[in-house]
């Protein structure tokens, strides 16, 4: 079974340590197996790639120097909040709420779902 992450695909983070150390970016992609998030604009990597052909055998996809973004550490990131228009990091917390959902006969009940809050404000996310 996969770990879960506190953050998640579209949160703004900020990178806490390595060569890129204090940008803020969007998280593009999440790999909860190995506990590595996708930044956009951080851990920038080149990779050399030969010219291929494509599934035809006709076309060929062009090779050549490609950039693109690696993976990094979830522990390397904080998530970024907004508090009185400045950006801030916080950790994340996890609070249960009530809710009220619906039957498909239309029927009401109540029950309680997790919600992610951030630490320094404890405003949910």
């Amino acid at each position: 079974m996969a770990n879960s992450l506190p953050v998640k695909k579209g949160d703004r983070v900020k990178v806490l340590a390595g060569k890129d150390k204090g940008l803020v970016g969007e998280i593009i992609a999440v790999y909860p197996e190995d506990n590595r998030v996708t930044v956009s604009g951080v851990n920038i990597v080149k990779r050399h790639r030969k010219d291929r052909p494509d599934g035809s055998g006709r076309n060929v996809v062009k090779g050549g120097i490609i950039t693109q973004e690696a993976p990094i550490h979830v522990s390397n990131v904080a998530l970024v909040v907004r508090v009185d228009g400045k950006e801030v990091t916080t950790r994340v917390g996890y609070e249960r709420r009530e809710v009220t959902k619906r039957r498909p006969d239309g029927s009401e009940y109540t029950t309680t779902r997790s919600v992610r809050i951030a630490r320094k404000t404890g405003k949910e996310i």
